[in-house]
């Protein structure tokens, strides 16, 4: 299987803080890899790093492409779309007018809203702030995928979610997955385990695991030992 995205010895530095160190992984072209481990060990900073957010040595590829060099709008021009964990939708304006900032002729018109996220449609003239967490997770999706992408990047979408809202993102997410591949930071493992193809683990800045998803989420020790939770402490997707 080829792989979308690659990053090799990848090095974060805050100042005195190693971030993250020699990270190696790569991202198949097809589905979900989730980039998981506890609070605090450089997952977002690894997206960061990808979208040339965060000050990173090492080589970056994505089909192909080095773009260690990149500044974040030519990466994002060429292809790499970011859900980041705030999802950053302008409050002060319309559902519709947050999608015509990616699309300006389509907007909650274009086929991929009327088809992924019909209840943005009906919801065009709301101002984005006054919707709910899961509904402003919407329009941050929607948004991205206005354009075309090689890759989704996307940030832990379901923080904060009410169950129900879990499950329609999950369903985003999968249907997403079946034309741009993903690579998402999650906490919920049933969702990891319902959507993910592939998982790499990062603890401490460092990859300590790669495998199959199921494999890792149906071990309740090996879940335990790299991540200190269980299926059964995590929500349903």
């Amino acid at each position: 299987m080829s792989s979308v995205l690659v990053l090799d010895d990848v090095h974060v530095r805050y100042g005195g803080s190693h971030v993250l160190q020699s990270v190696s992984f790569e991202v198949p072209d097809t589905g979900v890899t989730a980039l998981l481990g506890r609070n605090g060990v450089g997952k977002t900073t690894t997206l960061k790093a990808v979208l040339g957010l965060a000050p990173r040595t090492g080589r970056i590829t994505v089909r192909g492409r080095d773009i260690g060099g990149e500044r974040t709008h030519r990466i994002v021009a060429g292809g790499v779309g970011y859900v980041p964990e705030d999802r950053e939708v302008f409050g002060g304006l319309t559902v519709e007018e947050n999608l015509r900032l990616v699309d300006p002729d389509a907007g909650a018109d274009a086929p991929i809203v009327r088809e992924l996220f019909p209840d943005l449609v009906d919801r065009r003239a709301q101002r984005a702030g006054t919707l709910s967490g899961g509904q402003q997770q919407m329009v941050a999706l929607a948004r991205v995928l206005l354009r075309e992408n090689d890759l989704l990047l996307v940030d832990e979408p379901t923080k904060g979610l009410a169950p129900k809202l879990v499950t329609e993102v999950a369903d985003v997410l999968a249907r997403v997955a079946t034309t741009t591949p993903v690579l998402l930071v999650e906490q919920n493992l049933p969702l990891v385990r319902r959507i993910a193809d592939t998982v790499v683990v990062l603890d401490a800045g460092r990859v300590v695991h790669r495998g199959e998803a199921r494999a890792l989420v149906d071990d309740p020790a090996l879940t335990t030992e790299l991540l200190g939770v269980s299926m059964r402490r995590e929500g349903a997707a």
